[in-house]
């Protein structure tokens, strides 16, 4: 389990400094510009069972979501869903909704850009990490 968390850790680094090395250096990703956003990795986690680790399109989650604080708006390639709660502190930005009978939450570091991000219902959770660009 360790390696896997290990590996998966690389990974990510590596899509994160991809995102990045294009991108302009940013102090603050404090929403106030569109974000697109990658998920990279995904946990599969329910009551009384050990969370299940794989990829955010095993999980029924986009690779990509274009995020509109500004607008309210969180896109993926199928559908979009309503912000419905913004709250910023001095080191994340989160965004809160609910959509297919889902509560979601999304937190975002607003130094560098990372983002986790929950789906949760009675039966369990989905997990996602990732991080975020300005568009």
């Amino acid at each position: 389990m360790e390696r896997t968390h290990r590996t998966a850790s690389i990974g990510f680094a590596s899509i994160a400094f991809f995102l990045s090395a294009g991108a302009p250096a940013l102090a603050d990703f404090d929403g106030s510009e569109p974000l697109i956003c990658a998920t990279v990795e995904a946990h599969d986690c329910a009551a009384d069972l050990s969370c299940v680790g794989g990829t955010p399109n095993a999980a029924g989650a986009p690779a990509f979501l274009r995020v509109d604080v500004a607008k309210k708006m969180i896109a993926g390639p199928q559908r979009t869903t309503t912000i419905k709660l913004i709250e910023r502190n001095e080191r994340q930005l989160l965004l809160m909704g609910t959509e297919l009978d889902l509560a979601w939450t999304m937190a975002l570091d607003r130094e560098d850009g990372a983002i986790a991000m929950t789906l949760v219902d009675h039966d369990g959770a989905f997990v996602l990490f990732g991080s975020c660009t300005t568009l």
